[in-house]
């Protein structure tokens, strides 16, 4: 496989530059948490098309990214609202996919969620059985900006003239070397969800547990339970930094979730860079509310990955 400069950060279109015949699309869904302004520098010629996932808050339904629903789930979540979440049809990737078709691509890498935790990869499967151009499915088995790194990965493959496979691979690549950290105030709404199998079994009903979950296999599992919110991000702080020591020096990248919580997150990422100093400074975005639906208020997620440029 080629190799090719991999982004390090959210990259600007002006840094992306484009191969004589860009032949491979990406698609996503907006659970790969990638900033707006990053996604909107990508578009417009068909290169990245990024699938709302829909949340139904009491009966109406949004599509993230369509609708400015941040302050109506939070207030949901507050309330104890019935908050839920589904995939987005088939119909909307076949459209996407046609539409790659139209815009002159000849084969789409579609990125998606972990199938452990959504149906999303099996509804864009559907679509690609039913349109000619070859469509290459990828289960992310990651959330967040872990799948969002592997989401501009594709991209940068993708703008350097590389086929579906090597596109596909490039991402691959950097989503199985990208971590998901997280500290969830209370479990009920991924309980509510169905969405924490064995960290419920592990840590039960018992109020004062403050868990520490990761994705893992794209599942969530229980890390550590502490007694305190206070130790819970302390504790969150310590396994980052021991993953990023962890791997090649000046390579690893972060990225913060939140959701309710913004200020919370900024003090975050500005310790995790005081312990990580050779990293740049942590990207902070709210979580996807298609994500936070299921996480809660004051969600606070870390994503570690790597800059370095995949190889065989």
């Amino acid at each position: 496989m080629a190799r090719l400069r991999q982004p390090t950060a959210p990259v600007a279109a002006a840094d992306v530059p484009l191969a004589a015949v860009v032949k491979t699309a990406v698609v996503t869904d907006s659970a790969a948490a990638l900033p707006p302004d990053w996604v909107s520098a990508f578009t417009a010629d068909g290169r990245l098309t990024v699938v709302p996932m829909p949340v139904m808050v009491g009966t109406e339904i949004y599509g993230e990214g369509e609708d400015d629903i941040t302050q109506t789930l939070s207030l949901a979540l507050a309330s104890g609202a019935s908050v839920k979440t589904s995939r987005p049809s088939p119909g909307q990737f076949e459209q996407a996919y046609l539409a790659a078709q139209r815009h002159g691509f000849e084969s789409v890498v579609s990125i998606h969620i972990s199938s452990e935790l959504s149906g999303t990869a099996d509804a864009a499967r559907l679509a690609a059985a039913r349109v000619t151009i070859p469509v290459e499915v990828v289960d992310s088995r990651t959330v967040g900006m872990a799948q969002g790194m592997g989401v501009q990965s594709a991209v940068v493959a993708a703008a350097d003239g590389q086929g579906a496979a090597e596109v596909r691979g490039f991402a691959e690549k950097r989503m199985e070397r990208t971590k998901v950290y997280f500290y969830v105030p209370s479990l009920e709404q991924l309980r509510r969800g169905g969405r924490i199998g064995a960290a419920a079994s592990l840590f039960g009903t018992v109020l004062a547990i403050k868990p520490i979950l990761a994705v893992d296999g794209g599942r969530i599992v229980p890390l550590e339970k502490v007694r305190s919110a206070a130790r819970a991000v302390a504790r969150l702080e310590e396994i980052v930094a021991a993953d990023v020591a962890s791997r090649p020096a000046g390579q690893p990248r972060l990225a913060v979730h939140h959701f309710g919580n913004q200020l919370e997150a900024e003090a975050l990422a500005a310790r995790l860079r005081e312990k990580c100093p050779d990293c740049p400074a942590p990207q902070i975005s709210a979580l996807p509310a298609v994500l936070a639906a299921h996480a809660g208020l004051g969600v606070l997620a870390v994503i570690v990955g790597e800059s370095s440029t995949p190889t065989d």
